[in-house]
Formats: structure tokens, sequence, C-alpha cells
């Protein structure tokens, strides 16, 4: 029967109509702040394939939007497909491929077997497989018989001013908790994982630290008080804690715990240095408290032997489902519901399906710890070559994502024939 149901799908999909998918999302500018163009044409495409659809602007001018089945059965089980609309900037992309066919990022330009833009891997790839497998199951005959529903939701990355804070999660919350969108049993986020399983993700918090001294001529140094030499200090205690952190608990999926400092700027002038900045990010393991780890953090920046006069400020410049930052979030690697994910997966990919943890942050916890639903990533493409100028995406990984995909929404919501 299952075999059957494979080669029916195979024989059903229309590559060009799912390519075509993909490169007309790569070609609409979605830039974070920029969403709601690419918000509206996925509400349309959801329109298309029959779905209730419904869309609200999670801040002013910028949209989420939504669509569902209404499941013939009472008391059915329900999936939800979601994953953010906004990809990163575009800054020098043009100028990197001067001349080439991918010089636009939003070309969606077919190359040797990769369909190339913004977006193409993060994850315009995994939204329009989504969308495409419940076009493939409707192309073999079928409907689902449960409740199948689809999100897709802005300002998940970082990087543009005053954007990025996950406004778009927290607003899909906001509507599941008040009924206007059905609470999941499941979630698939369609972060690209090379169509592997992610049961777990990493937590981060940033912090941007200022350490202030007082500034004096060269040639009377003693005046001053020396930010520069504070800051060695207190650099020394952190990669002190990093090497601790190194040498603690690992998790099975993720690994250990890590630190890292990531920018430094400080003096300039002919001068005693008043004040010196660097920035820091700390990866957290699941299991792992973030006000714990912020905690421990403040007291090895503080313990650091600095000169009289020198105070150090911290800032927390990256909250997302957490005031300090992104928790660290993980379901049960054993999860019935993964697991048939995962055997989906390796029954039309011979590569791919396996069960692992993301060493990424994305909007998993909001689900997993806000509406109490489990939650993992998948989806075609590299995580590698997200944000970068080699962004793009297998075009068989992610044709093979629209057939497993497909695969898995009958094994889960049930199937029966079209009306």
């Amino acid at each position: 029967m299952r075999d059957a149901l494979l080669r029916q799908l195979a024989a059903a999909q229309d590559r060009d109509a799912d390519l075509k998918l993909l490169q007309d999302a790569i070609g609409i500018d979605s830039v974070t702040g920029n969403e709601t163009g690419f918000a509206s044409f996925l509400k349309a495409q959801m329109e298309t394939l029959g779905l209730q659809t419904g869309s609200g602007d999670f801040l002013p001018g910028r949209l989420n939007v939504w669509g569902e089945t209404i499941p013939d059965v009472m008391d059915a089980k329900r999936l939800m497909f979601l994953g953010h609309t906004d990809t990163v900037h575009v800054r020098g992309w043009e100028d990197n491929w001067q001349g080439a066919p991918q010089q636009s990022p939003f070309s969606g330009a077919l190359i040797d077997g990769d369909i190339w833009g913004r977006g193409a891997c993060d994850l315009k790839g995994g939204i329009c497989a989504a969308l495409a497998g419940l076009r493939l199951l409707q192309r073999a005959g079928y409907r689902p018989r449960g409740g199948l529903s689809f999100a897709f939701i802005g300002d998940e990355e970082s990087g543009e001013p005053g954007t990025g804070v996950s406004a778009g999660a927290h607003d899909l919350v906001k509507r599941v908790r008040a009924g206007e969108i059905a609470k999941p049993d499941f979630a698939v986020y369609v972060e690209p994982t090379k169509l592997d399983v992610y049961t777990a993700q990493i937590g981060f918090f940033i912090a941007d630290v200022t350490v202030t001294g007082k500034s004096a001529y060269f040639g009377t140094p003693e005046l001053g008080t020396d930010a520069l030499k504070a800051t060695h200090a207190v650099l020394e205690r952190i990669w002190e804690h990093e090497a601790e952190l190194a040498a603690g608990l690992k998790h099975e999926l993720v690994g250990a715990s890590s630190i890292l400092v990531t920018d430094i700027q400080g003096g300039g002038y002919i001068a005693v240095p008043g004040e010196c900045r660097f920035s820091l990010i700390r990866k957290l393991r699941p299991g792992e408290d973030l006000d714990e780890a912020v905690r421990v953090l403040e007291g090895v920046l503080r313990a650091a032997p600095v000169a009289d006069g020198i105070t150090l400020k911290i800032d927390y410049t990256a909250g997302r489902d957490h005031k300090f930052g992104g928790s660290p979030v993980e379901i049960a690697p054993d999860d019935p519901d993964a697991r048939q994910l995962s055997r989906c997966v390796s029954d039309v990919l011979d590569s791919g399906g396996a069960l692992g943890g993301a060493p990424y942050w994305s909007e998993m916890p909001f689900l997993v710890n806000e509406i109490g639903c489990p939650t993992v990533y998948c989806a075609p493409g590299d995580i590698a070559l997200a944000h970068t100028f080699e962004e793009r995406i297998e075009v068989e990984s992610y044709l093979a994502a629209v057939r497993a995909f497909a695969l898995f929404v009958a094994d889960y919501c049930g199937l029966e024939e079209a009306r």
C-alpha cells in the first residue's frame, strides 16, 4: 500500500510547477521588515489550494498569514508546517556575482542542478516544499482527512535596525492561545536541515559590554584609567569561562555550551583609552537555564581584576522568547511523530532523515514551551549556505522534500479521495 502511494506521488509530481513556485518565491524581496509582499503571495497560494486562510499584522504594515484544512474527523490530530517569511539582507550580492547568471539575488537562477538566490534555502525552499506537498496529494487525487495547517511568520532574521525579535512568532502564539488559529498537535518548522529531522536546538544570548575608565593624554597616563587594559583582564576571565564550558556537560545532539567574543572596539586617540566595547554570544545546550547562564556570566565579568574607577555596563540586545535571548529546547528524540517524519524522508531519499540537533537557534521554543506543541526542524537546504553569497538549494533535494512532506501528511492526517 505504501509503495503504491510512493509510486503515485512520484508519477503525479509536476517538477516544473514545483520549481516555478520556488523561483517565484525567491523573486520576491522579503528582507526583514519587508515581509508583507511575500506573505501575501503565500496567502494566495494557500487559497489556490483550497485552504481557509487568515492574516494579521504582527507589527504595523508587517503581515503574518496562515491557512488550514477543515478535518472531516472529529477530534482529529492537527499537523502544522510553519516557517519565517523574511530573509537576511542582500548587500554586496550583485557586486559579488557581477556578470554571472545569479547576479540578481532574486533571480532564482537554475545552475548545474541548484536554484540560487536569497532565501533559496533559508527558508523559502522549505516553505514551498510544504505547500507543494499538499498540491502533490491533490494532484494524486487525495485530500487530508485530519487537520493540516500552515503558518508563515515574519521577523525571525537579525541584522536590520529595529527588527529581528521574533515579533511574528509572538503574534502567532498569541493568536493560537486566543483560538483564532487552531492549536497544532505536532509542527514541522522548515529551517534547512538537509532533510534530517532535528528534535533539539541550542539557545543563545548576546551581550554587549562597555568598559569605561578615564581618558588622559599619553604623556600623563597616570591621570587616566585605562579601559583597554581592564578589558584585557575581563577577556581573560571570559576565555577561562569558555574553557570551563567546553570541558563541561555535553548534549548528545548539540554538544557542549560555549562562549565567543565576536567584536571589539576601543581607543582611537593618542591617549589612554577611556572606553572599550565588545560583544559576545553565549551558546546554551538544552537543559540549561538562560537566567542562570546570564547570572554566571555577569559574575565572571565582574570578578575580573580591574583598576579602581573602571565600570562595566552589560546590555542584552537579542531578546526572543526570553528577555535575554533565545531558549534552548528539545523534545524526546524517540517522539513517534518525529520518527515517522524521519521514515518518510528515508522512503524518498537515500540520504536524509537522520535524527539530530540544530546548531542554530530558531523559533521552535515558541511552540514547544508556549503552546505545548512538539516541534521539529526539517527541510531541504544546507544551513552552511544561508546568509552567504553562495545561498542555493539542490533541485533534487527540494523535489524529494515535496514528496516526503506529502507522505508525512498522508501518515499523520490520513487520506481520503478528493471530492
